[in-house]
């Protein structure tokens, strides 16, 4: 087959455009959630600040908060702290077009980035203000560059055997041959590390390429290059590695994963609707069978033996060892999600190449039936050149058909209507999934929105007021959106948070800040849910102060409750008599 560049460049540009564009509905919720929040502010800081904090929170996401603090420099506002991400998806959505075409054909390639596109998981990732989706793009970009890699080794003399019958270096191996194949590896290796620097979990990509290298039964050459690229990644992670370990408490909130955990990644990478899961996964069986094994030409990557490692191994190997070391959930894997509409498009291209078969089947017996009842002469199809085993049925050299041409349906060339075919069933399940995209773009669908805490603040608050956080991690509203808290008194704050490199300001101890509430007669309390609860109780010397001195000297007077915070203000007892 032929693949023309202009096909190959609009498989790839309409899933970047139609994720673009999916991306950018709703992009201004009007509201950032805590885990933004703390991109917001961070990112924002001077570089020495940044780097003083890395040191003890947060070094998973350094390179991330590096990344943002030009472009909060250019523009501090919500949907600026969303567009890298916004990009990163729609350039995610072309990278999987483009291995699609690259391992199957352009139209296997549309489908899988339009795919990609309408899944709402990728929709909600695109809208968020975090590394996630700078993540996927970064993995889908390592995995077109390794099938780049290994043509350019597998090619690089002609054979690309390398199995010991000599030293690689000896073979006749021109001078271009080599120098592309060392870039290849160079950029692979160099797209992998910036990946797992923006998250070390994405690591886990060099598993699923390793598979996939096996799968394809790679020559030694191969092997010792993407070995060689791998290590330098190894390598470049390890001093992360090594700071993160000592962080461990910042997923200390994780738990093992449940029963329903498998379930709940396999609905969010295919779709949440009924209507569009079942047809997903039996596309994905189709793309699998026949059955599934390795090419047929050692050294050659097929389309499943790239994305089924790509789907499983992260994921698997994460929640396998989340059962024991609790360090899984769902958005650290969403770049395996790119493996998911690439095996659905592998599986209607199957589907569409049986229904052409058989297509074919029934038109050559129809031109028997017709020689038979007729002119037995070109209509049989039979002449030179004609027949299914000359010329796969579609072209001019089918013989003298007398009736339409077997490569038109109503005179729509048969790939050409195969691809809208396809683009039309894509689209009724982005109609079909319209209610969860837009409850996504609820505020109210994230776990909290802290501009309506400020705004509640600025409401009732009045300059002077006095105002506890508990635990400390409650400023992050004040932190994101400081106008709601103009003018009040910080009671428990001694050093705020870019001065001190830590997310939410350093305390003062237990006994200043008893001496502080001792002299007020009303403090205002924003505290997240699990903190007023009775069966709370904090390891930090100060956070039981909190509580201990609200709980038996003041009592509640008013109370505004949202989702993930409550806004609450204690008056002092009135003395006993």
């Amino acid at each position: 087959m032929v693949v023309k560049r202009p096909q190959v460049a609009v498989a790839v540009l309409v899933p970047v455009l139609v994720m673009f564009g999916i991306g950018l509905w709703g992009i201004d919720r009007g509201g950032m959630w805590r885990d933004e929040a703390v991109t917001f502010q961070v990112a924002r800081r001077s570089l020495p600040q940044i780097w003083q904090l890395l040191h003890s929170v947060d070094a998973v996401h350094g390179l991330y908060y590096l990344l943002m603090h030009p472009v909060l420099a250019l523009h501090p506002g919500e949907v600026a702290l969303r567009v890298p991400s916004l990009c990163a998806a729609a350039a995610t959505a072309g990278l999987i077009a483009a291995l699609g075409a690259r391992l199957a054909r352009p139209r296997v390639g549309l489908w899988a980035g339009l795919l990609y596109a309408v899944t709402p998981m990728a929709g909600h990732f695109a809208q968020e203000g975090r590394s996630y989706a700078l993540v996927a793009a970064g993995v889908a970009a390592s995995t077109l560059l390794l099938a780049r890699a290994v043509t350019a080794d597998t090619d690089g003399n002609g054979r690309g055997d390398g199995d010991g019958c000599g030293d690689p270096e000896d073979e006749p191996v021109g001078r271009l041959a080599r120098h592309a194949r060392v870039v290849g590896w160079c950029a692979y290796g160099g797209v992998v590390a910036v990946t797992v620097l923006l998250h070390e979990f994405a690591v886990l990509i060099l598993l699923a390429h390793a598979a996939t290298l096996a799968l394809a039964r790679m020559t030694r050459r191969v092997w010792r290059d993407w070995a060689c690229a791998a290590g330098a990644v190894l390598l470049v992670l390890l001093p992360l590695a090594l700071i993160s370990s000592g962080q461990a408490e910042q997923v200390a909130w994780l738990r093992p994963p449940g029963g329903g955990t498998v379930e709940r990644l396999l609905r969010s990478f295919t779709g949440p609707t009924q209507l569009v899961l079942g047809p997903y996964l039996l596309l994905i069986a189709l793309a699998l069978r026949h059955p599934f094994t390795p090419p047929a030409r050692r050294g050659e990557l097929s389309l499943p033996t790239v994305a089924l490692p790509l789907l499983l191994l992260p994921p698997a190997a994460l929640i396998a060892v989340s059962r024991h070391w609790p360090l899984y959930d769902d958005r650290y894997v969403l770049y395996a999600l790119a493996g998911a509409p690439l095996l659905a498009a592998a599986g209607a291209e199957r589907l569409v190449l049986a229904a052409r078969r058989v297509g074919l089947a029934r038109s050559e017996a129809d031109g028997l039936m017709r020689g038979v009842g007729g002119d037995p002469g070109p209509g049989l199809g039979l002449g030179p050149g004609s027949g299914a085993g000359a010329n796969s049925g579609f072209g001019p050299g089918f013989g003298a058909w007398s009736g339409p041409e077997p490569g038109l349906v109503r005179g729509v060339r048969v790939p050409y209507a195969a691809t809208l075919a396809g683009v039309l069933a894509i689209t009724l399940a982005f109609v079909s999934q319209l209610p969860v995209l837009r409850q996504d773009r609820d505020p109210a669908h994230r776990p909290d929105n802290l501009a309506v805490v400020s705004a509640a603040a600025a409401q009732r608050m009045s300059p002077g007021d006095p105002v506890l956080f508990l635990p400390s991690l409650g400023r992050r509203s004040a932190l994101a959106y400081p106008k709601g808290f103009h003018g009040t008194r910080d009671i428990a704050l001694e050093e705020p948070a870019p001065v001190s490199g830590t997310l939410y300001g350093r305390e003062t101890g237990p006994d200043e800040l008893r001496r502080r509430l001792a002299g007020l007669d009303r403090v205002w309390v924003v505290a997240e849910p699990y903190a007023l609860k009775s069966a709370w109780y904090p390891s930090d010397p100060t956070e039981r102060v909190k509580v201990t001195v609200v709980g038996e000297e003041f009592v509640p007077q008013a109370e505004f409750v949202r989702k993930g915070s409550i806004l609450r203000l204690y008056v002092r007892r009135a003395p006993m008599m």
